[in-house]
């Protein structure tokens, strides 16, 4: 059992750890070397992953997988993704680094596709959606795997777990909007684990959701290739990106990722300018909850998408690896105001159920429009996009 505290330097080989747990080959002697010397390991980079090795999936069934649509065929049936920044080259038999894409023969195919471990019906705010038909319920679902290896996963059970590891269902994409439809739910949201893996099935189920009226939501962590991204945009309606903090070394030590790839993804997100655009920053105490960072995220944010893109500023709570004490309400309140005071009008406080800092105000009149304890929505002063009280527009999807 993991302690309830960890220091720098524990942090730090824990990250070492799950590293030299998710990844293999060559890199995994760099992260083990790294770990015996009480060092982060190294980050990611522009170059090819290496080969992964192979690894067995006697219990999915080759007929039910899909050949996934972003990849090159390299020699001797090697073949390397293009689905994320990873860029995973994976020999005959082997998986990349999210383990739900395998190569079979020179292919590279799907093993989640129409596999979700998890399907719920859900409170859309739940997903980080606060400007997208509010207190409606979402049919929410999510498969096994991740190209991300954070190390506060709140849903590691199945994110770091081999598809063939966890239970699943079998559900087509009419399966799911016909249970979306009955359980008399406005959307379909992709979430719990990085849903952009399962790419082609969620592609193939919004294209019938929409055709029934459904909305269609992704909550990702942004670690998406330019192709893939675009096409998402234009089936999508709503996509919330997870950014994990304004830090590249946050990302080396914590998730094992490049920052500069989740900026580009939320970037292209508002400049497409098809599917409805919310960000989160889970503030962690210690790593990325300086003000100075905290600030020139606001900068950035505001530079690049503006001041009326809802943000939000997600209260860390200790879960898988990391086992520190939450955020101080105090650090969420201090964040809170800088992002008001940088002037962004639809900024957020998440995982304080009750705190005023999760109300949408008018940005003009200042006047409460939105109240929600939790994911419940007390009341609404929004009417045809537009503040009740002064007329002014309020950015969103709200019908």
């Amino acid at each position: 059992m993991v302690q309830a505290q960890v220091t720098r330097r524990e942090f730090l080989k824990a990250s070492a750890l799950v590293a030299a747990q998710v990844t293999c080959g060559a890199w995994l002697t760099g992260c083990a070397n790294a770990l015996a010397a009480s060092a982060p390991p190294p980050a990611a980079s522009d170059a090819p992953a290496p080969i992964a090795t192979p690894t067995l999936s006697r219990e999915l069934p080759f007929s039910g997988w899909r050949e996934v649509k972003y990849y090159d065929q390299l020699a001797s049936a090697v073949v390397q993704c293009a689905q994320c920044p990873r860029r995973c080259v994976i020999a005959p038999n082997a998986r990349g680094f999210c383990q739900t894409r395998e190569n079979r023969d020179g292919k590279l195919y799907s093993v989640v596709y129409g596999r979700p471990c998890i399907t719920k019906t859900t409170p859309i705010e739940k997903a980080a959606i606060y400007h997208m038909l509010p207190g409606t319920q979402s049919y929410s679902l999510g498969t096994a795997g991740c190209n991300l290896a954070c190390l506060y996963c709140q849903n590691y059970t199945i994110a770091r777990a081999k598809p063939e590891e966890v239970e699943s269902y079998t559900m087509t994409p009419d399966d799911v909007v016909a249970a979306a439809l009955k359980a008399k739910t406005k959307s379909i949201t992709f979430s719990y684990s990085e849903a952009s893996v399962a790419f082609e099935w969620m592609m193939d189920i919004a294209k019938v959701a929409r055709a029934k009226g459904l909305k269609v939501i992704l909550k990702t962590g942004g670690y998406i290739n330019e192709a893939p991204l675009k096409e998402l945009c234009g089936a999508l309606d709503a996509i919330n990106v997870d950014m994990k903090g304004f830090s590249q070394t946050f990302y080396d030590q914590v998730c094992q990722g490049e920052l500069k790839y989740v900026l580009e993804t939320i970037k292209t997100i508002r400049r497409e300018n098809k599917a409805w655009l919310e960000v989160a920053n889970l503030v962690v105490p210690g790593y990325n909850d300086d003000p100075k960072m905290i600030g020139d995220f606001c900068a950035w944010f505001k530079e690049n998408l503006g001041d009326d893109v809802p943000v939000f500023f997600t209260r860390y709570e200790p879960a898988y690896r990391l086992r520190m004490p939450p955020t101080p309400v105090e650090t969420m309140e201090r964040t809170y105001k800088i992002a008001r005071d940088a002037g962004l009008k639809y900024a957020y406080v998440g995982n304080l159920p009750g705190h005023t800092g999760a109300n949408t105000y008018c940005p003009k009149c200042g006047k409460l429009l939105i109240e929600r304890v939790g994911f419940d929505i007390k009341q609404n002063q929004i009417a045809k996009g537009k503040c009740k009280f002064c007329g002014e527009t309020i950015n969103g999807k709200w019908a």
